[in-house]
Formats: C-alpha cells, sequence, structure tokens
C-alpha cells in the first residue's frame, strides 16, 4: 500500500489520516483471535480495567502471538510509515487498547510523545503510531478523538501529574492536559473523530492531541496501534530502562514481509 501525494499532504496537515478497509474480514478475525488469546495470559503487559476483570491493555502482543509478529512487517502498515518518516524503522511499542461493552474507560487527551520523552528520555519526536481497529467503530463506543493541527507546535505542556494511575506503565491521566489546555487547542482547530469499519487503520503524529470518551454502549472497541521509530532516535534512559515488555529491544531496521495473517493461528511468535 502506499499513500498519494494528497494523503501525505492531509496527514502532515491534520497529525492524522485514517485509511479504510485495509484489512479484510479474515484477517481481522484472526487478529481479534489472536487478542482474545493474548489477554489471557496473566502477566505485568496486562493493564487490567480499575472496574471489572478485563483487560483495559495488552502490551507486546507481538511477542506472543504470530498473527502480530507478521503484521508489524506488513507493507500494508511498514510502507506508509516509511513514506511518512524517511526512515530505517524498528518497532518501538505494540499495545492493544480495548473498551468492552459498557465498562470501558477513558484515554485522557495527551499527546504520547510527552510520555516516551518522560519514561524513555526519547530524543525527539521521530516516530509514527499507525492504529488497526479491530472492531467497527462508532459514536457510540468511545471513538479515538483529534484534535487535527494540533501537533505543528510540539509539545503543550512538559509535566507529569503528581498521581500515578498504573505502577505498569505511564498512563495517558498521567500527563493529561489540562481544561484550559484542551479549550484553547480546541477553539483553535476543532476536533474530529474517525469512524470506520474493522479493518480501517488511522496513521497519527507522536505529538497530535487525541484522547477517547468511556464505552457506554453494548459494543466493543478494540484499537491495536504499533509505534515505528528511527533507528537513531532510540531511547536514552537516564536510569534503568523500562520493561521489554513496554519498549521494544530490538532496533535492527524492519524489513516488510507480508504473510496471511489468517494462516498462522496456533504457532509461536517467530
Amino acid at each position: 500500500m502506499r499513500l498519494n501525494e494528497e494523503q501525505v499532504g492531509l496527514f502532515r496537515d491534520q497529525g492524522f489520516l485514517l485509511m479504510e478497509s485495509v484489512f479484510d474480514e479474515k484477517e481481522v478475525e484472526a487478529l481479534r483471535e489472536a487478542f482474545r488469546r493474548d489477554s489471557l495470559i496473566p502477566g505485568e503487559q496486562r493493564i487490567m480495567e480499575e472496574r471489572g476483570d478485563t483487560a483495559r491493555a495488552v502490551y507486546s502482543s507481538h511477542r506472543r502471538q504470530p498473527e502480530f509478529a507478521a503484521l508489524v512487517r506488513s507493507s500494508r502498515l511498514l510502507g506508509p510509515a516509511h513514506q511518512l518518516l524517511h526512515e530505517d524503522l524498528y518497532l518501538y511499542q505494540f499495545k492493544v487498547n480495548a473498551k468492552p461493552p459498557f465498562t470501558g474507560d477513558l484515554w485522557a487527551w495527551h499527546q504520547d510523545y510527552l510520555a516516551w520523552k518522560i519514561a524513555d528520555n526519547l530524543p525527539a519526536p521521530r516516530l509514527l503510531n499507525v492504529g488497526l481497529y479491530l472492531d467497527d467503530v462508532t459514536e457510540f463506543n468511545g471513538p479515538l478523538i483529534f484534535i487535527p493541527g494540533s501537533h505543528r507546535n510540539g509539545l503543550v505542556s512538559e509535566g507529569r501529574g503528581r498521581e500515578r494511575r498504573s505502577e505498569q506503565h505511564l498512563d495517558p491521566d498521567d500527563i493529561r492536559l489540562s481544561e484550559s489546555e484542551m479549550a484553547a487547542l480546541v477553539r483553535e482547530h476543532g476536533m474530529q473523530s474517525p469512524k470506520c469499519r474493522a479493518g480501517s487503520v488511522v496513521f497519527f503524529d507522536p505529538e497530535v492531541v487525541h484522547g477517547s470518551a468511556p464505552n457506554m454502549s453494548p459494543f466493543p472497541r478494540k484499537l491495536l496501534i504499533a509505534t515505528y521509530n528511527h533507528v537513531a532516535n532510540q531511547p536514552r534512559p537516564l536510569k534503568e530502562p523500562r520493561p521489554e515488555y513496554l519498549i521494544c529491544r530490538d532496533t535492527r531496521p524492519l524489513r516488510m514481509a507480508d504473510e496471511p495473517l489468517d494462516s498462522l493461528a496456533g504457532g509461536g511468535a517467530k
């Protein structure tokens, strides 16, 4: 898959780009099943909802499930990533954010790069988030919301709140923007919330402001996010590096290798 000039320009302008129906129903079902298996594996890679016994997020599934190991090298993700970053890339982080029906909690307004700058001393925002929707997304099930153009002036704030929502990872609540900051951004840029079918992909800048509301609907909303980083932009931690389930240690450039995702179930990650 290759982006045209108009699509690249739209990404540069608004900080995100939605591509609909990039993966078909069989592929999406294979990825859902892979996530179901992985979400049942206990461990620190699994972040649980504060209310209930369901997973809020699961990290590093590409290390345990072959479908995800193949996905991060897919030309449908890695090809556009190379176009947008013009770099040799490695996988910096892999996670699935899950919002179960009725109980899926909100994700506070934030900029991803701030988390990585604080936690990993990452030198620059030379990264790209690639989100793959594993469920249909509507206005009802807690869709991702962007502030278009909010990436163009860099970080809105530099600080971290005093509270720690999770000891396992740096949660968006820890770096959430203030109400006054958000009000000013929305007055200037407005808000956009892509709605799409499962299998669609959204590319978004590490400094675009985004968040999402709780899922009050009877429909799930799972969003897989693969974050690619330039090989020369590696973390420079000031103390002990974060665990490998949060930040990938293999910084060798990824090479595209398309495999049929719906034929990999049952094996171990490669």
